[in-house]
């Protein structure tokens, strides 16, 4: 699917879900753009952050890989729309394969690995913890082994690289895209935790002259005022919204408990809740 509408549309937006009610809320949004033309999300990501966040566990890797792809398998009865998996490193190369197998068995369109190894950081955490790159030539092992392991060849594997988080320069970012690419990575994701844009957007112009039809991917988590113009003009194809309905979820059930207790009354908080009857048809 995935293959398709990269295939039929230049620019796609991308959003965060993690269980089946936010892939339906995901797929049954369409509302009309200024030009009066239907405007929805592209697809989904399934973000291991909020899959470990919603099960009350830190994201380290912690949360059992193969346990997540089912999970997905859930959310895929409630969309129609393609899904990027984001497997964090991917774990090591035999697990890997058999992951990467059942992924395509079941219908994800890509899967995003990063090129880090040892214990997982966050990469929103920049180089103020510890980001251990992992060797390009493993990296590059684990992308042609996946590869190898697929049945159809119709699933994706994109390779995240983790460069800029870890304090390495333009070089070091541009040097492993382009041998992941030899390797066999259908895509590239370069992931940035600066507030702005800049070191992304340059990476995607010097990315651009050596590779104009690879898929390019950015996560504006950080650099969120950044116009998604600027963006695709720039050569990505992908933008993905990689946290967000985890954390605005939170943060309404927080604001709603919180008014409840102070006040105790129901009706307090019925301005911010759906209807009933809207949640109890959400899946009839």
């Amino acid at each position: 699917m995935l293959k398709k509408l990269l295939s039929h549309k230049k620019n796609l937006f991308f959003i965060e879900a993690h269980s089946p009610l936010s892939a339906h809320i995901i797929d049954s949004i369409n509302i009309p753009d200024n030009d009066g033309f239907p405007l929805s999300f592209d697809g989904i990501w399934s973000s291991s952050l909020s899959d470990s966040v919603l099960n009350g566990l830190p994201d380290t890797e912690y949360l059992d890989l193969r346990s997540r792809i089912k999970h997905v398998h859930d959310m895929m009865e409630f969309t129609s729309k393609p899904i990027i998996f984001d497997a964090d490193t991917g774990g090591d190369i035999p697990h890997f394969e058999k992951n990467i197998r059942m992924m395509e068995r079941i219908g994800i369109s890509a899967v995003i690995i990063e090129d880090k190894t040892g214990q997982k950081k966050n990469s929103l955490f920049g180089n103020s913890v510890y980001q251990q790159l992992e060797d390009i030539n493993v990296f590059s092992e684990k992308i042609m082994a996946g590869k190898k392991s697929l049945k159809y060849n119709d699933l994706q594997i994109f390779a995240r690289i983790e460069s800029l988080i870890a304090g390495m320069p333009m070089d070091d970012a541009l040097i492993r895209a382009e041998r992941y690419v030899h390797a066999g990575a259908d895509g590239i994701m370069i992931h940035s935790c600066k507030r702005n844009a800049d070191e992304v957007i340059c990476f995607a112009h010097k990315f651009r002259k050596k590779f104009p039809f690879i898929p390019l991917v950015c996560v504006p988590t950080t650099y969120s005022d950044t116009p998604p113009s600027w963006l695709f003009d720039a050569g990505f194809n992908i933008i993905i919204y990689a946290n967000h309905l985890i954390r605005s979820s939170y943060k309404a059930m927080e604001d709603t408990a919180i008014q409840l207790l102070r006040t105790g009354m129901a009706a307090d908080v019925e301005s911010k809740c759906v209807e009933v009857k809207k949640i109890l048809s959400a899946f009839e």
